[in-house]
């Protein structure tokens, strides 16, 4: 005798789990529990078998007849409907395991190892702000070039040019991640070069006239304060490496071969970098040890010794010199030196290779950070005595 709601709602648990049918298969089960859960019992290939359809009454029972009758017409069709129902829950499962969100934690985890915490926490922040709330939930093989499109081309136009080429970089490299793993057959943002604007090249302030570099270097040399700030500066065009000049530590420096190493995983590169010292440089921090050299940092920040200077220290002495933005900046030296060793004819690559410029081959370029080393320490020092002969010109 069919079932009926009244029936259903009045059903109480007597002590004993129960079977009351409904009619082809279908009965509702009476747990131990009190649950009321719909099941359809069948035979497929000669084999009993049993089908849950859910919970009474989140599954009504006009809802467990209709799926009383699509396994019926499975089965009419020589289908197993508990096969059909595996499988379905196993897309479900792949299409969540899928989700572009899912590769991207993924690859988060397996290929950010090697950032640092900051560069971690600006991935981290520009994949939950911008990436996730458009694509996060996409099927990431199933992705085209206009959908990808979505996330950044809203960015381009508020003006944020540079955070839309940062979104593209990053889900492109969670693609490769994807089709090295075997998520996704190839990478749609290899079809989008040209979507973006390129990126627009800040040109760093620099002095290249060699009168007006004369005149820089006799300000400097005149400069009073705080000790390593006048230490760095006179350090910067002998260096070439600003950023890391200030943050360097003494264990990177090898007196005896007279070279600053500085450790990948403070370049922009993640490639060491080998600076050849000059017998100025070395002068100069020996001199500068005899400050700091019992702590870990060579410039040390004025309030404390556990940081050290700021960007902004040096570039404001650089301003009490009478220095304008558009005139010179700490990173101007790299363009000064780059600038008049050209000037001065040495080598290109050697060049290159001493400011570091990214390697077109990166193969290449991680087991050759001592390329032209010897070729680079005759140029840098030439490059210091060609310094000291302008300060002395009048």
């Amino acid at each position: 005798m069919a079932l009926t709601d009244i029936q259903i709602k009045n059903l109480k648990y007597s002590g004993k789990p129960m079977k009351i049918a409904d009619g082809g298969g279908l009965y509702l089960y009476l747990s131990a529990s009190g649950k009321k859960l719909w099941r359809l019992g069948y035979y497929f290939e000669r084999k009993a078998k049993v089908l849950s359809f859910g919970e009474y009454p989140v599954v009504t029972l006009q809802k467990a007849r209709e799926k009383r009758m699509e396994a019926k017409q499975l089965l009419a069709d020589g289908i197993d409907p508990a096969a059909v129902k595996k499988a379905a829950k196993e897309e479900q499962v792949s299409e969540v395991k899928d989700m572009f969100r899912s590769i991207a934690l993924e690859w988060f985890e397996a290929r950010t190892t090697d950032f640092t915490e900051k560069h971690q926490g600006t991935v981290m922040y520009r994949l939950e702000k911008y990436i996730f709330p458009v694509i996060g939930k996409e099927h990431i093989a199933r992705m085209e070039p206009q959908d990808i499109l979505k996330v950044v081309l809203p960015i381009e136009k508020k003006g944020q040019n540079e955070t839309a080429r940062r979104l593209l970089q990053i889900i492109g490299q969670i693609y490769r991640y994807a089709v090295i793993t075997g998520r996704a057959k190839r990478n749609p943002v290899t079809d989008l070069h040209g979507a973006i604007r390129p990126r627009s090249v800040t040109h760093r302030a620099a002095i290249t006239e060699p009168k007006k570099v004369a005149q820089l270097l006799r300000n400097i040399d005149g400069y009073e304060g705080y000790f390593p700030i006048v230490c760095a500066l006179k350090l910067g065009p002998l260096v070439l490496r600003p950023t890391e000049l200030r943050a360097a530590e003494w264990t990177e420096f090898d007196f005896e071969t007279n070279e600053w190493r500085i450790p990948a995983t403070r370049m922009k590169m993640k490639q060491m970098h080998i600076v050849p010292l000059s017998r100025q440089a070395v002068k100069i921090l020996k001199e500068l040890q005899e400050f700091s050299g019992s702590g870990k940092l060579l410039f040390p920040s004025i309030r404390t010794a556990t940081r050290p200077l700021s960007d902004a220290t040096v570039l404001n002495a650089i301003r009490r010199m009478g220095y304008s933005k558009d005139e010179m900046s700490t990173h101007g030296f790299r363009s000064l030196a780059s600038t008049l060793l050209n000037e001065l004819g040495y080598n290109r690559d050697w060049i290159e290779r001493q400011l570091a410029h990214g390697e077109r081959n990166d193969v290449r370029a991680a087991y050759n950070y001592a390329e032209y080393l010897p070729q680079r320490t005759k140029m840098m020092q030439e490059w210091a005595d060609y310094l000291d002969k302008l300060k002395a010109e009048k």
